[in-house]
């Protein structure tokens, strides 16, 4: 995406949806390092292209800190997105 087509990358909501119930529900506010430093240091030792894909990590509620712990199985359906960016929908499958 370009500067001009997100007003303000440090807020957008953003979820995580497994089978349905929602497990994460956050904010790019509360990332440790904010959206531009993030560019900002990986620029100075990649070149970025367009359709690059930054992972910075993800928003409280992730399954070892569940209780019961809560981990993902085979034919668990995921559903994953950022206000304006879009959304993500994959079903987990066991390896082989």
């Amino acid at each position: 995406m370009t500067r001009d087509e997100v007003e303000d990358p440090q807020n957008l909501s953003m979820y995580l949806d497994v089978n349905g119930h929602r497990y994460q529900d956050g904010s790019t506010k509360t990332m440790v390092f904010g959206v531009a430093q993030v560019i900002s240091h990986l620029s100075q030792f990649m070149s970025l292209q367009p359709g690059d894909v930054i992972s910075t990590g993800t928003p409280p509620g992730v399954g070892m800190g569940q209780k019961p712990e809560t981990y993902l199985k085979p034919g668990d359906k995921m559903e994953l997105g950022i206000e304006g960016l879009g959304v993500q929908k994959q079903v987990t499958y066991a390896a082989e």
